[in-house]
């Protein structure tokens, strides 16, 4: 059975789901990184760009958090995040899926930040994303359309 995946608007009354999340999936890669892990820096963290974030529900319980900025030419990817419960579904590659969908229809990059400690950089390698820059702690990556294109063409 195919989970349905739907997207709502995050909402303040969210934030103690969102703080449990960053936690739960977070603080390892954090802590590995030798990045800050306390409430307050993850809720900095939460409510950077709050006004993109989107709670990623199945079966109406929020079950992730997801937060892209749209621009002309380029999705920003700012941060997708996965209950570990939920992890390992290939739901993190349906939603990948989908927005080089959209990227490939509407001729747009994506780019995103992922911290090195954090294996969901495989996922994206794995999906057509390359690394395009770094940071001591941070990969920068692009997805451009021709990547794809490419990558189906050799199937």
């Amino acid at each position: 059975m195919i989970l349905e995946i739907k997207y709502r608007p995050a909402l303040k009354s969210d934030l103690e789901f969102l703080l449990d999340l960053r936690i739960q999936t977070m603080n390892a890669h954090l802590t590995a990184s030798s990045l800050p892990v306390s409430d307050e820096a993850h809720l900095q963290r939460i409510n950077y760009h709050f006004e993109h974030a989107l709670i990623i529900e199945i079966d109406k319980h929020p079950i992730g958090l997801l937060k892209i900025v749209r621009r002309a030419d380029n999705i920003e990817l700012i941060q997708i995040q996965i209950a570990a419960s939920y992890q390992g579904k290939g739901i993190g590659r349906r939603i990948l899926n989908d927005f080089i969908t959209e990227a490939i229809e509407s001729e747009k990059t994506i780019t995103l930040s992922v911290l090195k400690t954090n294996k969901a950089k495989n996922l994206y390698s794995n999906v057509g994303f390359k690394i395009v820059g770094e940071t001591n702690d941070s990969y920068l990556m692009l997805f451009e359309n021709y990547v794809r294109e490419k990558r189906f063409c050799n199937s």
